[in-house]
């Protein structure tokens, strides 16, 4: 969440960029009623770029307008009450600065970002990452220790959006293959031909049944990787692959939405030859199935950074 620092500098409008490349946002990673305000937002300042921005959006509230933590964090952005005083922006224009109404709060976000970036930007390091550690332990800190300051908490966070950003930008080059995914389809073909179960995760008392994310997730974890539970969170473990890029092991995903992967329905685990392991729907058995359907939506390349960098709820 947000914590309150008590500085506030108006950003410059330049291009977010990345190694001398704007970053542009994945297909459909972010909801497409926030897209153009987080890629416009995104762009604020050099600190910053949309795929960062869209990462601490999803860490925060997984997209949700009407997140509220234990805390008092309020809204997308998980501004808390103190902090969105001092540093919500009135992002439409229309005379109302209110914490629920992404218009707001995601320009807010950014502005917030940009404004620590301002703060720290003679500290040694990284921006981005000093911008990061700010947001998270405070602009004091990173000033004090001359950049990330050496707690775990902080460092972890730093990684984790750092990490994140990656799942939420188009690659600009070809994604390195997953040393894991062979033995994540080894797994899953040992369970051609079982039962689906809504629900399934694999257990005993289940009797050994799986629906797809279940069995995606049982894949990865038997080579190692934690995946979350839930389809449209496990599109997030990792980098996107193009249609013709894909490689055996990368997840593909099938959505309602072609705009948005918080629609996805359902995942199953690429085998080649336009073909993927799946759990189905109720009444089926796990097969191969093909994934050009209308409702392909893409695909991940699952890495162990990655899947680490998920939030366990959102």
């Amino acid at each position: 969440m947000l914590l309150v620092v008590g500085v506030y500098v108006v950003a410059g409008n330049l291009a977010g960029e990345v190694g001398g490349t704007v970053r542009k946002l994945a297909k459909g990673a972010v909801p497409a009623a926030y897209q153009p305000l987080v890629q416009q937002w995104g762009n604020l300042c050099p600190a910053i770029n949309p795929a960062l921005l869209a990462a601490q959006l999803y860490q925060e509230s997984g997209f949700n307008p009407r997140a509220q933590s234990p805390a008092a964090a309020q809204g997308i952005a998980q501004f808390i009450p103190g902090t969105w005083a001092t540093h919500g922006v009135d992002g439409d224009g229309d005379g109302d600065k209110d914490v629920w109404d992404p218009n707001d709060a995601i320009p807010s976000a950014a502005s917030y970002d940009c404004s620590l970036a301002s703060y720290v930007k003679d500290v040694p390091g990284n921006l981005t990452e000093n911008m990061l550690a700010s947001y998270n332990a405070g602009a004091y800190a990173v000033i004090k220790y001359g950049g990330v300051p050496p707690y775990q908490e902080t460092r972890n966070y730093v990684k984790t959006i750092t990490t994140l950003e990656e799942s939420f930008a188009a690659p600009v080059s070809r994604v390195d293959p997953s040393k894991q995914a062979a033995g994540a389809i080894y797994y899953a073909q040992k369970k051609l031909g079982t039962p689906y179960l809504w629900g399934g995760t694999g257990t005993a008392e289940q009797g050994g049944r799986f629906d797809c994310s279940g069995l995606t997730q049982a894949a990865y974890a038997s080579v190692g990787i934690t995946l979350p539970r839930v389809a449209n969170d496990q599109y997030n473990a990792g980098p996107h692959p193009s249609r013709d890029e894909l490689l055996p092991g990368d997840l593909v995903f099938l959505s309602n939405d072609l705009s948005n992967s918080r629609a996805i329905h359902h995942v199953g685990i690429y085998v080649g030859g336009g073909y993927m392991i799946d759990a189905p729907r109720t009444g089926a058995v796990i097969r191969f199935d093909p994934i050009d359907t209308p409702d392909y939506f893409g695909a991940t390349r699952v890495t162990e950074d990655g899947a680490k960098a998920l939030p366990t709820t959102v």
